[in-house]
C-alpha cells in the first residue's frame, strides 16, 4: 500500500502565497505521476497540476502562470507553489499519485491523500 500525506494548507489573503507538500510512503516500487486536484464546496474535483517522473508538468488553465508544481524523486515528494491566490482558489486540495508496488507482482494504482484545506479571503 501507498500512503500520501499532504501539508501546507491554510488561510491566506487574496494575492498571497502558499506552498503545499505531499509525501508518498509505503512499499513503493515506482511512481509514474504525482499531482494535485482540488474540490470546492458543491463542485466536482478538478485537476490543478500534475508532474511525471520525467519532469513533464501539466496545469489547469485557471492556475497557469500562478502555480508551479515540482518534485523531489528521492523523497517521493511533490510540491505546489501557489502565488497570486484568488478567492476562487478556495478548496480542499488533494494529492494524487499513480504508483506501483511489488509483492511478488507489480500492482499499479491511483492513490489519494486525505486533503488539505486552502482558504483565500477577499
Amino acid at each position: 500500500q501507498v500512503q500520501l500525506v499532504e501539508s501546507g494548507g491554510g488561510l491566506v489573503q487574496a494575492g498571497g502565497s502558499l506552498r503545499l507538500s505531499c509525501t508518498a510512503s509505503g512499499s513503493i516500487s515506482s511512481i509514474d505521476v504525482m499531482g494535485w486536484y482540488r474540490q470546492a464546496p458543491g463542485k466536482q474535483r478538478e485537476l490543478v497540476a500534475t508532474i511525471t517522473s520525467g519532469g513533464l508538468s501539466n496545469y489547469a488553465d485557471s492556475v497557469k502562470g500562478r502555480f508551479t508544481i515540482s518534485k523531489d524523486n528521492a523523497k517521493n515528494t511533490v510540491y505546489l507553489q501557489m502565488n497570486s491566490l484568488k478567492p476562487e482558489d478556495t478548496a480542499v486540495y488533494y494529492c494524487n499519485a499513480r504508483a506501483s508496488t511489488y509483492y511478488g507482482y507489480i500492482d499499479t494504482r491511483n492513490y489519494w491523500g486525505l486533503g488539505t484545506q486552502v482558504t483565500v479571503s477577499s
